[in-house]
């Protein structure tokens, strides 16, 4: 018989928190003790599990520590529309500490590991360390800035140009995360959800994919890159607005560095 897999200790998840904030703001020692009060609860979710539905209001942010989540709405037809990706480390409803009822919904596209960070407890933590409560701001305003992105990309690309985009925007964040394997990572979703996410047909979406074999491809469930030169090109793919590991020192730091 096979032994389930342990689930990552709650300190364990802090831990994927602190180095997540360091990638884009400075976080000494002081703050990252600040997070270490924290009290998250770990848990595993199967393939298409909400965790999250439209109209809840949640007492729990959570945060992804493996696995791919998604955002997305669904409209009085059924029909489902896929906002955004997350991937290991990411918050994707950070947002619901100041709102009262969720408009979306967030679920597991693949089996995936979550921790659940009390609101409580992110509350009081703020009120504890500004510059804490600066880096956690700073990590919305980075989701902020790919919805951006990804109203460009469904409004004013052609749809091949969506699907590389798309694969370049996944492979950045996969590589800047330390989950990339040389030119690939890892993409469960099916034509279906990619089109839900672009907005774009079944048909459509397997031609996209199609135009673009001669620089990438997706298998076994991973974008493979063969050509990542020829890829950003077809997409007009500029990286900046990850603001990914290496960015410049925020204005922010500056301050509070000299604060001190």
């Amino acid at each position: 018989m096979i032994e389930k897999q342990k689930l990552p200790t709650d300190r364990a998840a802090i831990e994927v928190l602190v180095a997540k904030l360091k990638q884009h703001s400075r976080l000494p020692s002081e703050d990252a003790s600040v997070l270490h009060t924290l009290r998250p609860r770990v848990a595993r979710l199967e393939r298409d599990q909400d965790i999250v539905r439209q109209g809840d209001k949640p007492n729990s942010a959570v945060m992804v520590l493996s696995g791919m989540l998604a955002r997305y709405q669904t409209v009085p037809n059924g029909n489902r529309q896929y906002l955004s990706l997350h991937i290991a480390a990411d918050l994707p409803d950070l947002q619901s500490l100041f709102l009262g009822r969720m408009d979306h919904s967030l679920c597991a596209i693949d089996r995936a590991e979550i921790a659940m960070l009390p609101h409580s407890q992110l509350l009081a933590a703020f009120t504890r360390s500004p510059r804490l409560t600066v880096s956690l701001w700073r990590q919305t305003l980075i989701d902020s800035a790919i919805f951006r992105q990804a109203i460009t990309n469904i409004g004013s690309r052609t749809t091949v140009e969506r699907v590389a985009h798309l694969f370049c925007e996944q492979l950045s964040r996969a590589r800047d995360a330390g989950l990339n394997d040389d030119n690939s990572c890892s993409f469960p979703l099916n034509q279906t959800q990619i089109g839900q996410l672009l907005g774009m047909s079944l048909p459509t979406t397997n031609r996209a994919i199609q135009q673009l074999r001669s620089c990438a491809q997706i298998r076994s469930d991973r974008i493979e890159v063969s050509d990542w030169k020829a890829l950003t090109k077809i997409a007009g793919f500029d990286a900046a607005y990850l603001q990914q590991t290496g960015a410049r020192v925020m204005k922010t730091d500056r301050a509070f560095a000299s604060a001190k």
